[in-house]
């Protein structure tokens, strides 16, 4: 054990050695281009099942279109930036280790911490969801949810500790159900659009309301954060970096084909859903697909319940796959020493088991805790928003600051993307501030405790051995060279 010579100043380095690395292992080549652009689909594809619709209610049909634009805008130019970041900083850390390239350690834990609130929250959201879609096919009884949030707790964090290649695996398949799920969906539902139930809100007589915006510009804003939800946690695909076989070209490949897919059913979902049962009643709904097709096919639908039953493969998809996503954050901050170190230890299969339990523990407390999946949304895309703030700044600053890096592919438009990208990130955030000041409370609060820790403690004890810092020393002596 000993000092790193040249450490970032404020911040201080230690020598752990080989033998600190090797109890922190990832299996390395267990995924593809097409296992990755699965995962990235299944990080969101619950999205597509209920969430949403709640901006109906909040923002109308038009607001959410609007959200759905511009949200949709953000997410596609981010994915470009994180598609070249990935290719050039091809570690497990994805978003902690390009802010941590671009701005030093303080930007690369706050964006690790941001990407970890918020991947440690989603799940709790959707195990909210998972339990309202049980109830609604009347399965085993229940009248309260939390054995069903246990459940799948400890079912899926089971198959992680597993091993990777199995978790994918499984995952892909689940998610294969979800997308015949949607497709089933729009066949049911296309022969019953009608233009006039996206509009069949009344306006409310705010500013700026009409049939298109009954809740006037405020409800454009509110929607905004249901906006991000057709999108939200895509840009986990880079964390899987350490265990792609080729992450240089895969990990490009993958993200985009994800985000490509997505945009296709996100607008799918939001025409064809109200536009067949109406927007009102769709914005009340806790299973808004199999809903609206019982409202056009009838109660006894067979194609509504076979959606009800698949829809829940959809949110099982997403539950699964940020499990994965938290956990490697989880373990490329400890491994770097930004967190306890324990919290990177991984099993003889080489899968970080303490990451995968200790924040599954803490989401199913939330979830049995708070039971209310809007504002779990709320705080998840709280977080989401500030790591997009970060992340596309990282890409502007690496682009300008370092551009003779190697970069596996680079991003169409370059900055001009990425700002795009930016300005609607810092929309998204003052928006999600704005819908609600206690979510966004609760979150800005455990972050300045994330902060305080880094300050007061972990910045004295990093670890030069990590992939990510090693990276960014390696840098700093090359440029003290020049």
């Amino acid at each position: 054990m000993s000092r790193a010579p040249g450490s970032t100043a404020h911040v201080d380095y230690t020598h752990l050695g080989e033998s600190y690395m090797k109890h922190r292992q990832l299996r390395r080549g267990a995924a593809g281009w097409i296992l990755l652009a699965g995962l990235g689909v299944a990080y969101v594809i619950s999205g597509d099942f209920s969430g949403w619709n709640i901006g109906l209610s909040v923002g109308g049909w038009g607001g959410l279109l609007i959200a759905f634009v511009l949200m949709g805008l953000m997410y596609t130019c981010m994915v470009f930036g994180l598609a070249e970041m990935s290719s050039t900083i091809p570690t497990a850390g994805a978003g902690y280790g390009f802010a941590r390239r671009a701005f030093g350690p303080l930007g690369g834990f706050a964006t690790g911490m941001a990407v970890l609130i918020e991947y440690a929250v989603a799940p709790a959201a959707i195990a909210t969801f998972i339990g309202g879609y049980v109830e609604a096919l009347g399965l085993f009884g229940l009248t309260n949810s939390w054995p069903i949030y246990l459940a799948a707790y400890l079912l899926f964090i089971g198959i992680h500790l597993w091993g990777v290649g199995e978790a994918l695996k499984v995952m892909f398949g689940i998610t294969l159900i979800a997308v015949v799920a949607l497709a089933a969906t729009v066949f049911g539902l296309l022969p019953h659009v009608e233009l006039s139930n996206l509009f069949d809100i009344a306006a409310d007589g705010s500013a700026g309301s009409s049939a298109f915006l009954p809740f006037g510009i405020t409800g454009v804003m509110g929607a905004l954060v249901f906006g991000i939800w057709f999108f939200l946690a895509i840009e986990g695909v880079p964390l899987a970096a350490e265990e792609t076989a080729d992450p240089k070209r895969d990990l490009p490949r993958g993200i985009i084909v994800a985000m490509m897919v997505l945009l296709v059913f996100g607008a799918l979902m939001l025409v064809l859903v109200p536009g067949a049962a109406g927007a009102e009643a769709m914005g009340d709904s806790e299973s808004p697909l199999p809903e609206a097709l019982r409202a056009v096919h009838g109660e006894g639908s067979w194609l509504a319940t076979f959606v009800n039953y698949a829809g829940l493969a959809g949110l099982v998809a997403s539950f699964f796959s940020i499990v994965y996503a938290y956990s490697r954050q989880l373990f490329a901050l400890s491994r770097a020493g930004y967190l306890p170190r324990f919290l990177s230890l991984t099993s003889g299969r080489r899968t970080p088991w303490v990451a995968l339990i200790v924040p599954g523990t803490i989401g199913f407390v939330l979830a049995a805790a708070i039971g209310d999946g809007g504002l779990l949304i709320n705080i998840a895309v709280f977080g989401a928003a500030v790591s997009y703030v970060l992340l596309n700044l990282s890409h502007i600053v690496l682009r300008i600051r370092e551009p003779q890096l190697e970069r596996g592919y680079r991003t169409p438009g370059g900055v001009v993307t990425t700002s795009i990208a930016l300005v609607l990130a810092v929309v998204a955030l003052i928006a999600t501030f704005v819908v609600d000041v206690r979510a966004a409370g609760i979150t800005a609060g455990v972050f300045l405790l994330a902060l305080a820790y880094f300050w007061f403690y972990s910045r004295h004890r990093l670890v030069a051995d990590a992939p990510e810092e090693e990276f960014a020393l390696l840098e700093k002596e090359e440029s003290q060279l020049h």
